[in-house]
Protein backbone atom coordinates (compact mmCIF):
# COMPACT_ATOMS: atom_id res chain seq x y z
CA UNK A 1 0.00 0.00 0.00
CA UNK A 2 2.78 2.42 0.90
CA UNK A 3 4.53 1.52 -2.30
CA UNK A 4 1.50 2.31 -4.44
CA UNK A 5 0.94 5.64 -2.62
CA UNK A 6 4.55 6.71 -3.34
CA UNK A 7 4.18 5.63 -6.96
CA UNK A 8 0.93 7.63 -7.36
CA UNK A 9 2.54 10.78 -5.83
CA UNK A 10 5.55 10.35 -8.16
CA UNK A 11 3.29 10.09 -11.24
CA UNK A 12 1.22 13.12 -10.19
CA UNK A 13 4.37 15.23 -9.64
CA UNK A 14 5.86 14.17 -12.96
CA UNK A 15 2.77 15.03 -15.00
CA UNK A 16 1.99 18.27 -13.15
CA UNK A 17 5.50 19.66 -13.74
CA UNK A 18 5.59 18.99 -17.49
CA UNK A 19 2.58 20.84 -18.75
CA UNK A 20 3.15 24.54 -17.97
CA UNK A 21 6.41 25.85 -19.40
CA UNK A 22 5.17 29.47 -19.05
CA UNK A 23 5.35 29.23 -15.27
CA UNK A 24 9.11 28.72 -15.17
CA UNK A 25 11.14 31.40 -13.38
CA UNK A 26 12.49 34.24 -15.49
CA UNK A 27 14.65 36.85 -13.75
CA UNK A 28 13.44 40.42 -13.95
CA UNK A 29 15.62 42.91 -15.80
CA UNK A 30 17.47 45.50 -13.72
CA UNK A 31 15.42 48.58 -13.04
CA UNK A 32 16.30 52.10 -12.02
CA UNK A 33 14.71 54.36 -9.46
CA UNK A 34 12.09 56.70 -10.79
CA UNK A 35 13.26 60.29 -10.61
CA UNK A 36 10.57 62.96 -10.79
CA UNK A 37 12.02 66.26 -11.95
CA UNK A 38 10.29 69.61 -11.56
CA UNK A 39 9.90 72.10 -14.43
CA UNK A 40 12.88 74.43 -14.81
CA UNK A 41 12.64 77.71 -12.88
CA UNK A 42 15.44 80.26 -12.53
CA UNK A 43 16.54 83.11 -10.34
CA UNK A 44 19.36 85.64 -10.69
CA UNK A 45 22.56 85.41 -8.69
CA UNK A 46 22.22 88.04 -5.96
CA UNK A 47 25.77 87.87 -4.61
CA UNK A 48 28.47 90.30 -5.65
CA UNK A 49 30.96 88.60 -7.96
CA UNK A 50 32.71 89.65 -11.20
CA UNK A 51 29.90 87.80 -13.01
CA UNK A 52 26.18 87.23 -12.73
CA UNK A 53 23.84 84.59 -14.20
CA UNK A 54 20.52 82.84 -13.69
CA UNK A 55 20.54 79.54 -11.79
CA UNK A 56 17.93 76.96 -10.79
CA UNK A 57 15.45 77.71 -8.02
CA UNK A 58 16.01 74.11 -6.89
CA UNK A 59 19.68 74.79 -6.17
CA UNK A 60 21.50 76.89 -3.63
CA UNK A 61 24.67 78.95 -4.05
CA UNK A 62 27.46 77.95 -1.67
CA UNK A 63 31.02 79.24 -1.45
CA UNK A 64 33.75 76.83 -2.53
CA UNK A 65 35.50 75.79 0.70
CA UNK A 66 38.46 73.88 -0.75
CA UNK A 67 41.79 75.18 0.50
CA UNK A 68 42.82 76.18 -3.03
CA UNK A 69 39.54 78.00 -3.76
CA UNK A 70 39.58 81.56 -5.00
CA UNK A 71 37.39 84.36 -3.66
CA UNK A 72 34.78 84.05 -6.42
CA UNK A 73 34.59 80.26 -6.64
CA UNK A 74 31.12 78.82 -6.07
CA UNK A 75 29.07 75.65 -5.90
CA UNK A 76 25.59 75.65 -7.40
CA UNK A 77 24.42 72.87 -5.08
CA UNK A 78 21.45 70.55 -5.79
CA UNK A 79 20.84 68.92 -2.39
CA UNK A 80 18.03 66.66 -3.62
CA UNK A 81 20.25 65.11 -6.31
CA UNK A 82 23.62 65.20 -4.49
CA UNK A 83 25.07 67.23 -7.34
CA UNK A 84 26.99 70.46 -7.85
CA UNK A 85 28.01 72.76 -10.63
CA UNK A 86 31.41 73.87 -9.42
CA UNK A 87 32.43 77.30 -10.75
CA UNK A 88 36.02 78.55 -10.69
CA UNK A 89 36.62 82.15 -11.69
CA UNK A 90 40.01 83.64 -12.52
CA UNK A 91 40.77 87.23 -13.51
CA UNK A 92 42.94 87.58 -16.61
CA UNK A 93 44.22 91.14 -16.22
CA UNK A 94 44.63 91.35 -20.02
CA UNK A 95 47.44 88.77 -19.84
CA UNK A 96 47.42 86.30 -22.80
CA UNK A 97 49.77 83.98 -20.87
CA UNK A 98 47.16 83.53 -18.11
CA UNK A 99 44.44 82.92 -20.71
CA UNK A 100 46.45 80.15 -22.40
CA UNK A 101 47.34 78.60 -19.03
CA UNK A 102 43.70 78.50 -17.89
CA UNK A 103 42.50 77.02 -21.20
CA UNK A 104 45.23 74.36 -21.03
CA UNK A 105 44.20 73.54 -17.45
CA UNK A 106 40.58 73.12 -18.59
CA UNK A 107 41.61 70.57 -21.21
CA UNK A 108 43.82 68.73 -18.69
CA UNK A 109 41.02 68.54 -16.13
CA UNK A 110 38.58 67.17 -18.71
CA UNK A 111 41.25 64.74 -19.93
CA UNK A 112 41.72 63.27 -16.45
CA UNK A 113 38.44 61.43 -17.02
CA UNK A 114 39.85 59.44 -19.97
CA UNK A 115 40.58 56.49 -17.69
CA UNK A 116 36.85 55.85 -17.11
CA UNK A 117 35.26 57.75 -19.99
CA UNK A 118 33.93 55.99 -23.07
CA UNK A 119 34.23 59.28 -25.00
CA UNK A 120 34.96 62.97 -24.53
CA UNK A 121 33.26 65.31 -26.99
CA UNK A 122 34.17 68.96 -27.30
CA UNK A 123 31.41 71.34 -28.38
CA UNK A 124 31.37 75.08 -28.97
CA UNK A 125 28.28 76.91 -27.77
CA UNK A 126 27.37 80.37 -29.01
CA UNK A 127 25.29 81.79 -26.17
CA UNK A 128 22.25 84.02 -26.51
CA UNK A 129 24.40 86.93 -25.34
CA UNK A 130 26.90 86.36 -28.18
CA UNK A 131 29.63 84.73 -26.09
CA UNK A 132 31.38 81.48 -26.91
CA UNK A 133 31.70 78.63 -24.42
CA UNK A 134 33.58 75.36 -24.84
CA UNK A 135 31.69 72.38 -23.40
CA UNK A 136 33.17 68.94 -22.74
CA UNK A 137 30.61 66.12 -22.73
CA UNK A 138 32.22 63.18 -20.94
CA UNK A 139 30.38 59.89 -21.40
CA UNK A 140 30.76 56.81 -19.22
CA UNK A 141 30.77 56.28 -15.46
CA UNK A 142 32.63 59.45 -14.58
CA UNK A 143 32.04 61.84 -11.67
CA UNK A 144 31.77 64.85 -14.01
CA UNK A 145 29.65 64.28 -17.14
CA UNK A 146 29.90 67.94 -18.30
CA UNK A 147 32.59 70.58 -18.00
CA UNK A 148 32.92 73.98 -19.65
CA UNK A 149 34.87 77.18 -19.82
CA UNK A 150 34.09 80.62 -21.15
CA UNK A 151 36.07 83.84 -21.30
CA UNK A 152 36.05 87.35 -22.70
CA UNK A 153 39.77 86.81 -23.55
CA UNK A 154 40.91 89.92 -21.67
CA UNK A 155 39.53 90.20 -18.13
CA UNK A 156 37.43 87.16 -17.14
CA UNK A 157 37.75 83.37 -17.22
CA UNK A 158 35.06 81.05 -15.81
CA UNK A 159 35.32 77.28 -15.69
CA UNK A 160 32.52 74.96 -14.56
CA UNK A 161 31.97 71.26 -13.98
CA UNK A 162 28.95 69.20 -12.99
CA UNK A 163 29.84 66.75 -10.21
CA UNK A 164 27.82 64.04 -8.48
CA UNK A 165 28.72 62.86 -4.99
CA UNK A 166 26.94 59.55 -5.38
CA UNK A 167 28.16 56.14 -6.49
CA UNK A 168 25.24 55.52 -8.87
CA UNK A 169 25.90 54.62 -12.46
CA UNK A 170 25.48 57.51 -14.88
CA UNK A 171 22.88 55.65 -16.93
CA UNK A 172 20.60 55.61 -13.87
CA UNK A 173 21.39 59.31 -13.29
CA UNK A 174 20.67 60.22 -16.93
CA UNK A 175 17.47 62.21 -16.21
CA UNK A 176 19.22 64.25 -13.49
CA UNK A 177 22.31 64.79 -15.67
CA UNK A 178 20.08 66.10 -18.47
CA UNK A 179 18.17 68.32 -16.02
CA UNK A 180 21.34 69.91 -14.60
CA UNK A 181 22.92 70.15 -18.07
CA UNK A 182 19.98 72.35 -19.14
CA UNK A 183 20.58 74.51 -16.06
CA UNK A 184 24.26 74.75 -17.05
CA UNK A 185 23.26 75.95 -20.54
CA UNK A 186 20.90 78.50 -18.95
CA UNK A 187 23.77 79.71 -16.74
CA UNK A 188 25.96 80.20 -19.84
CA UNK A 189 23.17 81.88 -21.82
CA UNK A 190 22.54 84.41 -19.03
CA UNK A 191 26.16 84.98 -17.96
CA UNK A 192 27.18 88.64 -17.76
CA UNK A 193 30.59 89.98 -16.75
CA UNK A 194 30.78 92.84 -14.25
Amino acid sequence: MLRSAIFIVFIICTFSSCGNEQASYVPKPKGFNRIDLPPHQYQNLAESHPYTFAYSRFAEVLPDTFSTAGKDWLFIHYPQYKANIQLTYKPLGNNPKFLQEYITDSYKLAGKHQVRASSIQEQLLLTKTGRTATIFKIEGDVPSPYQFYTTDSTNHFLRGAIYFSTASKNDSLAPVIEFIQKDMIQLLNTLQWR
